[in-house]
């Protein structure tokens, strides 16, 4: 999607949807359906399966972990294409539980959407823009020890997913606000794995 406007995070959801047919999909349709050039669409749409009910399913944090860390390795090292291993294009997912997602994550994409705009542009440009990038990175190395913690890594993956609306948009803001919530995840963590 090169489009930038205050529903671009809806219209994800919706391309999503239009793949669900049959008890199962590939992670492969869902990338040949938002496109192989649009790694903010792709980060995005993994990131929002991993903090939905789809999260439940055993290994979707660690899989998610692995395709956006594929995905910023990739957009930090330039590449236009998006390219993935066999073993992850190959893996699929409940057609029903995905679809569950997907209803549950309408209204919270469309509350964010009502503040997205196009603003501090300047954060995607180098070097700034290998800030977030590298911070996602070490994150997502993280991610699959926290399939023992209950909700971590849908905490994780909520980080991600606004780093990933930030890019989409275009709203430097929201790759800022990003930031910030990285610094709490080792909290939250915490919180929900030691604490409780």
């Amino acid at each position: 999607m090169k489009r930038h406007n205050t529903h671009a995070l809806s219209d994800v959801l919706d391309q999503l949807a239009s793949v669900i047919d049959g008890d199962y999909i590939t992670f492969d349709e869902v990338i040949d359906k938002l496109g192989r050039r649009s790694f903010a669409s792709l980060m995005l749409v993994f990131a929002l399966i991993c903090t939905s009910p789809a999260s439940a399913i055993p290994g979707v944090t660690t899989m998610v972990a692995v395709i956006v860390f594929i995905l910023t390795v990739q957009m930090i090292a330039g590449r236009k294409s998006v390219w993935l291993p066999d073993f992850i294009t190959r893996r699929q997912l409940s057609a029903a539980k995905l679809e569950k997602g997907i209803a549950w994550l309408r209204r919270p994409v469309r509350f964010v959407e009502r503040f997205v705009k196009v603003r501090l542009t300047f954060v995607f440009d180098p070097p700034w823009f290998w800030v977030p990038l590298i911070l996602i990175l070490c994150l997502t190395i993280f991610m699959p020890f926290m399939e023992v913690i209950p909700a971590s890594g849908s905490i994780a993956s909520a980080v991600i997913a606004i780093f990933a609306a930030g890019l989409l948009t275009r709203d430097g803001a929201l790759v800022m606000a990003s930031l910030f919530a990285l610094l709490a995840v080792p909290i939250a963590v915490w919180q929900f794995g030691f604490a409780g």
